[in-house]
């Protein structure tokens, strides 16, 4: 059913989602409206599609599946709609002048002759001119919307269309709807076309086949790869449209002329590029290849004397294989250091950071994730940072700027600059990295390739490392003191495609550590985990959950993903109480003394030091894990204790929360 009429009151609206409870007044009546509508003020015109529905304790509605913002129909209509807030600097009192001012005309002059709103008492000719304006911008914003809809694209990404194509978004959607695959974020492509084939654009449409394989390569780098092989992206490209290989062949070309893709010879194979991810792999080797070959000017002469006065210092004696490794940071610009846990690599860079420190040289310590950066502070004794705040980039790569490589970033102020948890960089960060880098600097790689790769599109550790070109030392040796973990020990037999330690294998000297439990059974292995959770950790060495214990999961989905272990934990360690408040967001219930994880990064959030409430700042970044500590309904705001900072969250900033009782894999990277 159709219904037309005006927002009169807002009995509830989801900040977060949107979920909205209203009333409307049609010409017949006034009822209850519930569904999703963003961005709705009272005041608003509405034509929504649905149905009536009774709810068993409300009664009648009508529930919403689709709507349209239409102008106003009469005069008090459109008073009101002026004066709801969504046009700066025009109240109740302004909007009544003006639509007395100017009756049945007042739509008229507010799209065609804004300087006559001047003629209004306590309007300017430059508040006129800003009143019209932001009037035709939130109406031409609402007819993208409304146009969008049906490609399957939301509120927020309209507003990045919106931006992109200006007022004439519609027409340029309707000339070449596959423009929306490069203006707009995660569209689903099949929806775009099957639109486009329904408007008239033919299968062999070059504007169609060019959209068919940028979507082909975005979709590979979402899997991480930078560039596919030609014929497995020729192949998808003819099953996902329905073309020949000429076709694809002629779109490939005119791509290449225009710099949209890339095609790459290497081992007789032809690689094909999104061209910017080739830029950024070019511009990553070429920087380090300069850097690398440039004067050694922070060369330290005599460094043998140097390493035994440090050992001398701090009672810890280097094997021959980490002098070796310091020694060859001494005699490169750019150098790596990997090995698996237990190998010494944290001794190494404690080491060259006394060394340099001595030499007044200033050491810059960094890492991918803020848990990352943390743990490298604790361990050095040093600041790390991570190097989204190191380089300031934070910024730019949220608004998915990864087309344009030749923003500026500052030059960092170091000496040397050393990272740690190499293998979690991705391609665009390293970009940034090397970008900020004066020659001269010194470049130190820290990492394990055996751990998983980053999260994002690249693999850059293992392929400098197998690239052969930059020095690179591998750590093999297992410390006597990291020996004694079965934790680090079974990870080198698994690396090695050796089975676990077994219980009793190796004598008493091995710290109980590491237990494998096997179950086939999810629902056993379900209680497994809880129990363990609830009681039997806590027995065995006093392990506190929210203190000392993290779930990892493998997926989301399903009994054992993150979802249901999350609900299932949170309803054994910390079930409703009254005395306990809580918020439902989406389903999801927020409860103090939850445990929760920030999954974005927010630069701008403020947050004040646990225990000083002086000491302020702002930042808390993807990975980072808190407690709910409490839950303001009043202020609709809730508090967050993480590790060492206090943080209070708008409830329309709750998106950027989620329950941390179990994590995926990729999310513990983040840590």
């Amino acid at each position: 059913m159709e219904l037309k009429g005006e927002i009169r009151e807002i009995i509830f609206q989801n900040e977060i989602n949107s979920y909205t409870i209203a009333v409307i007044k049609t010409e017949i009546e006034e009822l209850t409206v519930v569904g999703y509508l963003p961005f709705i003020t009272i005041g608003d015109s509405l034509k929504l599609e649905g149905k009536y529905v009774t709810h068993p304790e409300y009664g009648r509605q009508f529930k919403i599946e689709t709507f349209e913002k239409i102008m106003p129909e009469t005069l008090d209509s459109l008073e009101r709609y002026l004066a709801n807030g969504t046009i700066k600097g025009v109240g109740p009192t302004i909007a009544k002048r003006i639509v007395d001012y100017f009756g049945q005309e007042t739509m008229y002059v507010l799209k065609f002759e804004p300087e006559k709103l001047a003629d209004v008492k306590g309007i300017t000719t430059s508040r006129a001119t800003e009143i019209a304006t932001q009037f035709n911008e939130n109406w031409e914003l609402w007819q993208i919307v409304g146009f969008l809809e049906k490609f399957g694209i939301g509120v927020q990404n309209a507003k990045n269309v919106y931006k992109a194509l200006g007022i004439n978004a519609i027409e340029e959607i309707e000339a070449n709807p596959y423009i929306l695959i490069d203006v707009a974020n995660n569209v689903d492509f099949k929806l775009i076309d099957k639109m486009a084939l329904e408007m008239g654009v033919a299968l062999n449409n070059e504007k169609r086949i060019r959209s068919g394989i940028k979507y082909a390569l975005i979709r590979a780098t979402y899997n991480g790869h930078c560039a596919v092989l030609k014929e497995n992206l020729y192949q998808f490209v003819k099953d996902l449209l329905n073309v020949e290989f000429d076709d694809i062949e002629n779109a490939i070309i005119n791509m290449r002329a225009k710099k949209e893709v890339y095609l790459e010879e290497r081992d007789e194979k032809i690689w094909v590029y999104l061209y910017y991810y080739y830029e950024v792999e070019e511009n990553i080797a070429g920087k380090l290849l300069t850097l690398d070959k440039a004067k050694n000017i922070k060369r330290i002469s005599n460094l043998s004397k140097e390493i035994k006065e440090i050992e001398k210092k701090t009672n810890i004696f280097l094997s021959e294989k980490q002098k070796e490794a310091i020694e060859a940071v001494n005699n490169n610009n750019v150098c790596i250091i990997t090995g698996g846990p237990g190998t010494g690599k944290t001794t190494i860079i404690k080491t060259i950071i006394e060394i340099y420190k001595k030499h007044k040289k200033k050491t810059v310590l960094c890492a991918p994730t803020g848990r990352a950066a943390k743990r490298m502070t604790e361990t050095t004794g040093e600041e790390a940072k991570t190097l989204h705040r190191l380089l300031e980039i934070g910024k730019i790569e949220e608004e998915g700027n990864y087309e344009n490589i030749d923003f500026d970033i500052a030059p960092l102020d170091a000496d040397v600059v050393i990272i740690d948890e190499m293998s979690m960089v991705d391609v665009f960060l390293m970009n940034y990295l090397v970008k900020a880098l004066y020659q001269g600097t010194k470049l130190i790689l820290v990492g394990d390739v055996d751990q998983l790769p980053s999260v994002g599109p690249g693999n850059v550790l293992e392929d400098l490392i197998n690239s052969e070109k930059i020095t690179t030392i591998t750590l093999n040796k297992i410390f006597r003191q990291a020996a004694k973990s079965k934790i680090i020990l079974n990870s080198h037999r698994i690396n090695n495609g050796e089975i676990f330690i077994k219980k009793g294998e190796i004598e008493d000297e091995l710290n109980e550590d590491f237990f494998y439990i096997k179950e086939n059974n999810q629902e056993k292995i379900l209680e497994q985990v809880i129990s363990l959770c609830s009681g039997r950790l806590k027995k065995m060495g006093d392990y506190d959950f929210f203190k000392n214990i993290q779930v990892i999961t493998p997926t989301k989905k399903g009994l054992l993903g993150t979802k249901d272990l999350n609900k299932a934990l949170q309803e054994k360690l910390n079930p409703h109480e009254e005395t306990k408040n809580e918020k439902n967001v989406l389903g999801t219930i927020y409860r103090v003394g939850d445990k929760v994880m920030q999954i974005k990064n927010n630069y701008d959030i403020l947050w004040e030091k646990n225990g000083n409430a002086s000491e302020k700042g702002t930042g808390v970044f993807n990975g980072e894990l808190g407690i709910i500590e409490k839950i303001d309904d009043m202020e609709k705001q809730i508090k967050v204790k993480f590790d060492d900072k206090i943080v209070w969250y708008q409830y329309a900033e709750l998106d950027q929360l989620e329950h941390a009782y179990a994590i995926t894999v990729h999310k513990a990277q983040r840590k």
